[in-house]
């Protein structure tokens, strides 16, 4: 086929995620490496998303590659209960990156898998219903996983499954008070949240479900002791924290995963993207040692046919590998350094930014209507005049790609950009903020 065959093909038969149909426009591609993609007619295009926030090693690793050929030649699929030696090195690998509370791995396709996964081991292991998650999430878009989540993509499962609990995340910034300091905005925000467990019922709770860093909603950093707050909350009201690093898990933020930048040990960590960069689709749930011994006894109530495919498995190997091999860390502290300090220069320049949040190579622009009163762009759930459909599209005019959530626009390239490479990529938004600034403003 070529670029228009594959476009009309697709648009006539193949139902697209979150999108009104009638206006889908795929850009077929044909060609892939590193951060850049070309579609048929030879135009280039820089991953400034890293696809959905999945690619953190780029287009076209070999290592990776060659990895998923070794393991075709041996053999495709075996079922979860058999003996796979890819299974068997990612699920060692993965163990040994994490804290020393932690385990076992179970094995699932993608990271909503992972969350619904990790809710029912929560459930099992506690013996109680409720779980509670915020309102600026995502978690997926299943059944379970959709109920978890907080945000608009919600509406489409109400009503929703009994025993999830929404509370308000610590986004400082658009929060109605003033705060002194980022442990003072701590204090509030633990206050309301022990408050809510009480009125719950803390014998009801089974688990805290957060993104460690909200991801799509924001890029959401929580201030200064929170998460060690809501630990202490979980182990005062005997509640498991589940952290889901789907989005923040290897090295999006300078760490291999997220919750290390907060020194907090989670009960369960769910993960997918990055650990296979999207070369085979693949998900987990990592639990504490005391969690996976609970199971040696009682009955593990979950099963998938594909869990811990071996294809997936060996590309995970291979990824794993060559984050550590590469020093993709050290690349993401190093490059977000210049991220950051070049956010901050378009928030100081420009009136259409209210915030950026970063951390690593993860990042968002907020975007304002004005700055002292921080109105949105565009209203919550809305966008009546598509606003941010046209950032996003004068972006990639410029052949600079990404998406936008609510009034925010997400940076967050592959972890294997250069310095070189991402001030090329950010003059781009330079260009369209100040356009906005002139147009929107």
């Amino acid at each position: 086929m070529n670029g228009e065959e594959i476009k009309s093909t697709l648009k006539k038969y193949n139902l697209q995620s979150w999108s009104k149909q009638r206006n889908i426009d795929p850009i077929p591609v044909e060609k892939a490496d590193g951060i850049y993609f070309l579609d048929y007619d030879g135009n280039r295009y820089t991953d400034m998303s890293a696809q959905l926030v999945n690619m953190n090693l780029g287009f076209g690793n070999k290592k990776i590659g060659d990895a998923i050929k070794e393991q075709v030649d041996k053999f495709c699929f075996v079922g979860p209960s058999y003996g796979a030696e890819s299974r068997a090195k990612l699920a060692k690998k993965i163990i040994e990156l994490m804290p020393d509370n932690m385990g076992k791995v179970f094995f699932t396709n993608a990271g909503a898998e992972s969350n619904e996964n990790a809710v029912k081991m929560a459930r099992m292991f506690t013996g109680k219903s409720k779980v509670f998650s915020r309102y600026r999430s995502y978690h997926g878009s299943s059944f379970g996983a959709g109920n978890l989540t907080g945000e608009p993509r919600r509406y489409a499962l109400e009503p929703g499954i009994p025993g999830f609990v929404k509370f308000f995340d610590p986004y400082v910034y658009r929060e109605a008070i003033e705060f002194e300091s980022e442990e003072a905005a701590t204090k509030y925000y633990l206050a309301k949240l022990r408050e809510q467990i009480l009125y719950e019922g803390p014998d009801s709770v089974a688990a805290i479900v957060m993104e460690t860093i909200t991801g799509s909603n924001g890029v959401i950093i929580p201030p200064k002791g929170y998460l060690k707050g809501v630990r202490a909350l979980c182990d005062e009201f005997n509640i498991l924290i589940i952290c889901d690093e789907v989005m923040t898990g290897w090295g999006r933020t300078g760490k291999m995963f997220a919750f290390e930048n907060f020194d907090v040990k989670p009960d369960i960590v769910t993960f997918a993207k990055g650990v296979t960069c999207g070369y085979v689709q693949l998900g987990g749930v990592v639990v504490s040692k005391e969690i996976a011994a609970y199971f040696d006894d009682n009955l593990l109530s979950c099963g998938l046919t594909y869990s811990g495919h071996p294809l997936a498995c060996a590309a995970g190997v291979a990824c794993v590998n060559y984050y550590e091999e590469a020093n993709i860390l050290e690349n993401v502290n190093k490059v977000g350094k210049v991220l950051g300090e070049k956010l901050e220069e378009f928030k100081e320049k420009y009136k259409c930014v209210g915030d950026v949040r970063y951390i690593g190579l993860f990042s968002a622009i907020e975007f304002v209507k004005d700055k002292k009163s921080k109105e949105p762009m565009v209203p919550y759930g809305k966008d009546p005049d598509g606003i941010m459909g046209k950032i996003i599209g004068m972006l990639k005019e410029r052949k600079f790609m990404t998406y936008s959530h609510e009034n925010m626009v997400l940076i967050a390239p592959p972890l294997i950009i250069t310095e070189e490479q991402l001030v090329e990529e950010l003059a781009k938004v330079d260009e369209v903020l100040k356009i906005i600034d002139e147009k929107f403003i």
